[in-house]
């Protein structure tokens, strides 16, 4: 189920979208009424470098190859979910209906890759020694607040054409938490060697649909999560943490229930808590 792929004011825009109840949004139940807004938004119409062409408006150069890697347009349009519906040539929400049509602010029909690395370190006072509450250590996490809603989340991003998401977890990592676009050719090869070794170890804890406030009946997220935890704390001292790109500040945060971060990434960091045992 999705709830924030449900809002009705879409993201950044002053566009509704057509009330869907909860108990509709399974595409298995009947949905008579159903009138979902038309919206793509004109910076994808734009046909920038990560958006695919309009295929509402007539034919395309190159169908499009849905549930398959799509050489063609540099695409992976597999879903982490398993295969997915394509009705009337567009691709259908595998989790269901939203009250949009079209792609809205994303540019990918169907599945749109994320990448989201969540760096964690134990939470430690001045003599160095783990901080707890209930009895259980706390955890700090790198967040990013993000330009377009100002909500906090992690420092992660879209996955380029041909990229590894393991490169990609590192990248954005680097030019949302560290200002790496920034840098020097120099500088950023420093960077990304230190980043290397921070990130050559992490553990997948979570891959799938996200309920993203972007999403549509045609156009979805999905993300892989890593968490890469520096257990001593002594990997991190060699980084400045600074925002950059499309975050406009960054800050270890403690991890608790309190937390109220952009999508599901709560759900992320409470997974990762669970993981080492730490405070939630």
């Amino acid at each position: 189920m999705h709830t924030k792929a449900c809002s009705l004011e879409y993201p950044c825009t002053n566009v509704t979208r057509f009330p869907v109840p909860a108990e509709f949004v399974d595409w298995k139940v009947s949905f008579p009424d159903y009138k979902p807004v038309v919206y793509t938004a004109q910076k994808v119409l734009e046909k920038p470098p990560w958006a695919d062409p309009d295929i509402s408006s007539g034919p395309v150069k190159e169908a499009l190859k849905y549930n398959d890697l799509d050489t063609y347009y540099k695409t992976d349009r597999r879903s982490l979910t398993g295969k997915y519906e394509v009705i009337q040539g567009v691709p259908r929400n595998p989790v269901g209906r939203t009250g949009m049509i079209g792609r809205g602010l994303l540019g990918k029909w169907g599945p749109n890759h994320a990448a989201d690395p969540l760096v964690t370190r134990w939470k430690r006072d001045s003599s160095g020694e783990k901080i707890h509450k209930d009895g259980k250590p706390v955890l700090e996490f790198v967040a990013v607040q993000r330009t377009d809603c100002s909500e906090w989340a992690l420092p992660g991003g879209m996955v380029d054409p041909g990229e590894p998401v393991t490169y990609t977890l590192k990248r954005e990592f680097g030019e949302e938490a560290l200002n790496s676009l920034e840098l020097t050719p120099e500088e950023n090869k420093r960077l990304h060697d230190l980043l290397d070794d921070l990130f050559h170890h992490g553990i997948v804890i979570f891959k799938g649909y996200i309920d993203d406030p972007r999403n549509t009946d045609n156009s979805w997220m999905e993300s892989q999560a890593v968490n890469y935890h520096d257990d001593t704390g002594k990997a991190f001292e060699k980084f400045a943490l600074k925002a950059g790109d499309d975050a406009k500040n960054v800050r270890w945060m403690d991890v608790s229930h309190e937390l109220r971060l952009y999508a599901n990434h709560n759900d992320l960091v409470k997974e990762v808590a669970k993981r080492l045992n730490a405070y939630w």
